[in-house]
């Protein structure tokens, strides 16, 4: 909704620095293929979150999600396909993460297992 509002422009400026010391969310890190098109960081029940939209070359525009889901634990990448649009979440520790896009689910779960191996 926002993307069609031009009073709401895009933030493609992605500082993972300033991120984590405002959120204390530390983001994946990216491949270096990826464009950043925005970043927008939101208040949700266990704390701040972060959405990035990231053009790719292999797998198109890429939502990223980072939240506190009110948990701790540790859960793979798995991958949730929905038609068109699949994603795949992982979590480590406090945070919770999540790749949608419109891409395979075989590519999906090697990003999603590329992005949760930056983490480590």
């Amino acid at each position: 909704m926002r993307e069609a509002m031009s009073s709401q422009p895009e933030a493609p400026d992605y500082n993972a620095d300033e991120i984590r010391a405002a959120t204390a969310i530390v983001m994946p890190s990216l491949p270096k293929d990826w464009k950043v098109r925005d970043v927008q960081i939101y208040p949700s029940r266990f704390g701040p979150s972060v959405e990035m939209a990231v053009e790719t070359r292999d797998l198109g525009l890429v939502s990223l999600f980072a939240i506190r889901p009110g948990t701790f634990d540790v859960v793979k990448p798995t991958v949730a396909p929905s038609g068109e649009i699949s994603s795949a979440y992982f979590q480590i520790g406090e945070v919770a993460y999540a790749v949608v896009a419109r891409s395979g689910i075989r590519d999906l779960d090697r990003t999603a297992e590329t992005l949760a191996r930056t983490l480590y």
